[in-house]
């Protein structure tokens, strides 16, 4: 698996550099010290993964992000890395169309666990706190009376509802399958229309428009 870093911060950059190039299924191709240098970069490698800082000078994380994704086809998985977990600039970049966001306090094997699933696509890295930051930002958009049910949510059958609802857990496609005791291939099926019918790039995606849209609610 093919990795660019692009942090502005040199021993950040060293650091990760280290962890990856230590595993033999992880490379490290390339790295930039801002946005700008980012997205020349990854169109030339064209690598499975970007590890992002979403905080640059130039331009940030989440202007590089999206014109990464809405530029490439297709776009690389981007694991946005930052300080603060509940950075409102992260959830900008995921709603730009990163797959998900990693701690620089993050442990060596939590870091390298993240670059395999979304270079992979297996899960969804969605920890609470996005959900979190996701509930906040849609408030408004919630207290809209049947927002759900007007836009893209209400278009869903009752099992892809059920299986966008499993989503915003966190769980993947073999633990829904458990939960709602069907194969994984049905719940791939599900997945796939729910993606389609949201207009959702990703798990990602899709999940953020269920908690901004209230069809998902905390608790």
């Amino acid at each position: 698996m093919r990795v660019v870093i692009a942090d502005d911060e040199r021993l950040v950059r060293l650091g990760l550099r280290v962890v990856i190039d230590n595993e033999p299924d992880l490379t490290v191709v390339g790295e930039a010290g801002n946005g700008a240098e980012v997205v020349p970069l990854v169109r030339e490698l064209r690598p499975d993964v970007v590890l992002m800082d979403v905080r640059m000078p130039g331009i940030d994380g989440i202007r590089a992000t999206e014109t990464l994704v809405n530029g490439m086809t297709p776009p690389p998985r981007i694991l946005v890395v930052t300080t603060f977990e509940h950075d409102d600039h992260v959830y900008d970049a995921l709603r730009a169309g990163a797959t998900g966001f990693l701690l620089k306090r993050a442990r060596a094997e939590e870091m390298l666990q993240a670059v395999r699933l979304v270079a992979r696509g297996d899960s969804l890295l969605f920890p609470a706190a996005v959900r979190e930051l996701a509930l906040r930002h849609g408030a408004d958009r919630r207290g809209e009376a049947g927002a759900a049910d007007r836009g893209p949510i209400g278009r869903l059958t009752e099992r892809e509802g059920q299986v966008l609802r499993l989503m915003a857990t966190g769980l993947n496609n073999g633990e829904i399958a458990r939960q709602l005791v069907v194969s994984q291939e049905t719940v791939k099926t599900h997945v796939g229309s729910v993606l389609a019918k949201l207009g959702a790039r990703d798990r990602t995606q899709a999940v953020i428009a269920a908690y901004e849209s209230g069809f998902v609610l905390p608790g």
